[in-house]
């Protein structure tokens, strides 16, 4: 069987998968020889124009350059160094647009030209067959060449990993981009160099075979070469099929030698090394003329150039001058300046992007000539681009996982062997750009890799730390062990013994010597202390290990859960009572249910006592004293308590002008525990309007002061009826000095069965009701409210009726005049209380539908005065005959506050009232009266008066 070589040389050619064959339009630039591009005004030398890492930087700004001096170094075989293209200074080292397919910036080298081109040439080996290999590959390497066909691999790295490893040399010049004819025309104006550049090569490696690979639509450069090589050079031109990408190294290959490179491998692998014609070229100028790769030639074809063609371009030289220079016309609608062909080249962003190692080919096609991808449409799943792949990929599933992220599956689908030649992307109906979407994924895998190594890396310093950390601490404790027992030794050797040793020696024996005199000398005390500590010790220890016990403390959390819930049960209670309270007109409970009621009522006025002190406009807080016992003792010490805080009210209204005096009530209750309950519910509802008026209103008035005598001796009922006289009296003057001030309307109850006392209240009642008229003529502007001076009968019963009624009266008069304020109110009174308990209730629902028709008079004629209708139902009987002239009271009193809202009338209402046994002189009394009132009203017709009712 003929070997790989014998078959070559009889001319076998192999085939690869895949392959298009796209329009040539190579003859727009292969018609005229290479010429010189010029020397522009400036170069930009970007540091980085190959595979591997850029240099360091040798030269400062405003340094004067030579033409081929280095400009960067490095010592490593993928460093490779720039030279300047040519003489001039330097006058940046910045950040600038290079020619990569993502249009971002790197850092280069600004060289401002002289015009001069004056050369710094290098080392020449014309006689490089006598030279050591590894010596030319190190003058290749410092010549700056890397490879010239597209890749920029360094020339210098690869021909070093080749040395004996290969038996065949490939000369790429198949050149299978559209429109690209840099190495058509370089082989046919320079096909000697490009001999003598194989013949280098060829030197270097040592091959078995050397074929040089063309494709058959290079006629002229096949016959260039030919004419140059000879038998002797062992260098065979193989023409092949024209077919794209033939050009590609790994199809090249397959095509010459019938070899497949593996993935992710190079060509050396199966023993073959490839350079292209360009890269043989520069070798050859490096060795034999000292020349180091600054300029190579550039396409420049298209449609929009006027002189089209190959030229010598200096490394560095801006795409815009040379656009400028050969005759650049733009396309109106989309001018497009591309790097490449029109299928691996990529569109520049400007045109201020340097030539570079790189670049072979400047294409600017017109728009028919090279039509634009109008949209990407969706797969149809054709299998189009897999048949077209020369790698024998699957170009869309790798479309699908690029798009989707997914580059573990890129990589398992080997992403890595795609050569980017666009023959997918050329072929396929719905125009997606396939080439982009690979490039991407590769630029983002190639990121996630070099992290991985930086991470590895850091951990392969972070383990070679700590080893050296281990090592060192080794050490240190193997010096330390080798020093001691170097001085043990030396002590031992001198006769002398270890003072360390003898110094734990007698350590140790003072506490041996302790610890068996210490039983001995130990006191009892202190043994106990000992014990004691030991016993604290062992407890905190086992409590530490132990659960903890909260049983104490659930027990107060359960105590105070249950005073919580029966200070709610008992404030539910209370309210309750309350609403009670005002709902029902009488309560009959025990004793001490009536002692409870006190104490809550007394509580109550104490809190509103102290936030009167804390507060100087509130109001003093009602304050109510109730005891109610059957002991008479007692009950005389209670009004002297009332006595004493009616005098302290008395001062506090004189010192706060703004305020208004309180309304004494002074109630006779009888021993009876019944009326006494009554007596409180009184205080009660009394403290509880005191609160109201106090939130309502900030100057608000103090509230009434209970003062409860509970006699059942006729002579006590006397003095207490003069204690009321006297109060009268003194509210009196308070009223004179206080002219803004309203007095509160005064409730005098007398709760008694004999005729005497009923006589001694009303002579009270006409004193006060003088004092009012008096006060009303000094102070014109006051209002003084309704006096209700009830004089119940002895019926515990028929007391409690009458109290509800009052209390009723007096809410629903409160609910008239905060609905309706500019509107007076009637006040009818009809009191008509027998012995037969029926007929009160019947009088109590008589006076609420009177009241209720009175509100809706005072809404439907604001302007009218409300009249007060006084029926009397006078008997015989001399118990009704005080309930009479009580009523006759309260007429007397509305007149005197009616006459004060009228300045300019002076109605002297003044009601002498002598109520005695005989009820004749009762019924005169009562007509009297029934006519004063109504000559009151005639004369208040005039004004509008506003009665306030409590």
């Amino acid at each position: 069987m003929l070997s790989i070589i014998e078959q070559i040389k009889q001319g076998k050619l192999w085939d690869f998968h895949g392959g298009i064959h796209p329009a040539e339009n190579k003859e727009l630039s292969s018609k005229q020889p290479i010429k010189a591009a010029g020397i522009p005004h400036e170069l930009v030398l970007p540091l980085k124009q190959h595979i591997g890492s850029r240099g360091d930087i040798i030269v400062n700004i405003g340094d004067h350059v030579l033409k081929g001096q280095p400009l960067t170094q490095g010592d490593i075989a993928m460093c490779v160094p720039i030279h300047a293209p040519s003489s001039g200074t330097i006058t940046a080292i910045e950040q600038r647009t290079t020619a990569h397919p993502s249009g971002l910036t790197d850092l280069a080298i600004v060289i401002s030209t002289d015009n001069q081109d004056t050369w710094c040439r290098g080392k020449q080996y014309p006689d490089y067959q006598d030279r050591d290999p590894a010596e030319l590959i190190e003058a290749i390497r410092l010549a700056g060449i890397a490879g010239l066909g597209g890749a920029g691999f360094p020339t210098a790295r690869k021909l070093q990993g080749g040395l004996g490893n290969v038996d065949i040399l490939i000369i790429n010049a198949a050149e299978c981009e559209p429109y690209i004819t840099a190495d058509d025309r370089l082989m046919q104006d320079y096909a000697d160099e490009v001999i003598e550049g194989i013949r280098i090569l060829r030197h270097i490696i040592a091959p078995k075979l050397t074929i040089i690979g063309i494709e058959d639509n290079k006629p002229d450069a096949i016959k260039a070469l030919e004419a140059c090589v000879s038998d002797d050079d062992n260098i065979i031109i193989r023409v092949i099929p024209t077919k794209y990408p033939s050009g590609s190294s790994k199809q090249l290959v397959k095509i010459l030698t019938g070899r497949e490179v593996p993935s992710q491998a190079r060509s050396t692998s199966i023993g073959v090394i490839m350079q292209n014609v360009g890269t043989a070229f520069a070798i050859k100028r490096a060795i034999v003329n000292g020349e180091p790769l600054i300029e190579r030639v550039v396409t420049l074809t298209g449609e929009a150039f006027k002189q089209r063609g190959n030229v010598f371009a200096l490394l560095g030289t801006p795409i815009a001058y040379l656009l400028e220079k050969f005759g650049y016309q733009a396309d109106k609608k989309y001018p497009r300046v591309i790097i490449g062909g029109s299928l691996m080249g990529f569109t520049l962003p400007h045109a201020n992007v340097p030539i570079t190692k790189i670049t072979n080919c400047i294409l600017t096609p017109k728009r028919k000539e090279l039509p634009l991808h109008t949209y990407e449409m969706a797969c149809i799943r054709c299998s189009a681009c897999a048949d077209a792949c020369p790698a024998s990929l699957l170009p869309q599933q790798l479309q699908w996982y690029a798009k989707d992220k997914n580059y573990d599956k890129c990589e398992e689908y080997n992403l890595s062997d795609c050569i980017e030649c666009g023959a997918c992307a050329y072929v396929c109906p719905s125009e997606i750009p396939l080439v982009q979407y690979y490039r991407q994924a590769k630029a983002e895998i190639w990121e996630r890799k070099q992290d991985e190594m930086s991470a590895e890396r850091a951990r392969q310093r972070f383990e070679a730390k700590q080893q050296r950390m281990e090592r060192d601490k080794a050490e240190r404790e193997n010096r330390f062990a080798k020093a001691a027992t170097d001085r043990r030794q030396q002590m031992a050797t001198t006769g002398g013994d270890d003072a360390v040793a003898a110094a734990i020696a007698r350590v140790k024996a003072k506490q041996a010597a302790a610890t068996d005199t210490a039983p001995a000398a130990v006191k009892p005390a202190v043994a106990a202390a000992i014990a004691k500590a030991k016993a604290r010790q062992a407890a905190s220890v086992s409590e530490a290990n132990a659960v903890p016990d909260n049983s104490e403390m659930a027990a107060l959390r359960k105590q105070r859960k249950l005073q919580a819930r029966e200070q709610k049960a008992a404030k539910h209670a209370e309210l309750m009572q309350q609403q009670t309270d005002a709902d029902q007109p009488a309560e009959q409970v025990t004793d001490k249910k009536d002692a409870v009621a006190a104490a809550v009522a007394r509580a109550k006025a104490r809190k509103a006592t102290q936030q009167a002190q804390s507060t100087p406009d509130a109001q003093p807080t009602a304050e109510v004293n109730t005891d109610v016992e059957s002991d008479p003792k007692k009950a005389a010490v209670a009004a002297a308590v009332a006595r004493a805080k009616a005098r302290k009210a008395a001062q506090q209204a004189q010192s706060a002008p703004d305020t208004q005096p309180t309304a004494e009530v002074n109630t006779d209750v009888e021993s009876d525990p019944k009326k006494a309950a009554v007596a409180a519910a009184v205080a009660r509802a009394k403290a509880r309007k005191a609160a109201q008026q106090a939130q309502s209103a900030p100057d608000t008035q103090p509230t009434a002061e209970v003062n409860t005598d509970v006699e059942s001796d006729p002579k006590k009922a006397a003095v207490a009826a003069a204690v009321a006289r006297a109060k009268a009296r003194k509210a009196a003057q308070q009223a004179q000095s206080t002219p803004d001030a309203q007095p509160t309307a005064e409730m005098n109850t007398a709760v008694e069965s004999d005729p005497k006392k009923a006589a001694v209240a009303a002579a009270v009642a006409r004193a006060k009701a003088r004092k009012a008229a008096q006060q009303a003529q000094s102070t014109p502007d006051a209002r003084p409210t309704v006096e209700v001076n009830t004089d119940v009968e002895s019926d515990p019963k028929k007391a409690a009726v009458a109290a509800a009624v009052a209390r009723a009266k007096a809410r629903k008069a409160a609910q008239q005049a905060q609905s309706a304020p500019d509107t007076q109110p009637t006040a009818e009174m009809n009191t008509a209380v027998e012995s037969d308990p029926k007929k009160a209730a019947v009088a109590a629902a008589v006076a609420r539908a009177k009241a209720r028709k009175a509100a809706q008079q005072a809404q439907s004629a604001p302007d009218a005065q409300p009249t007060a209708e006084m029926n009397t139902a006078v008997e015989s009987d001399p118990k009704k005959a005080a309930v009479a002239a009580a009523v006759a009271r309260a007429k007397a009193r509305k007149a005197a506050q009616q006459a004060q809202s009228a300045p300019d009338a002076q109605p002297t209402a003044e009601v002498n009232t002598a109520v005695e046994s005989d009820p004749k002189k009762a019924a005169v009394a009562a007509a009297v009266a029934r006519a004063k009132a109504r000559k009151a009203a005639q004369l208040a017709n005039k004004v509008q008066p506003n009665i306030e009712e409590e």
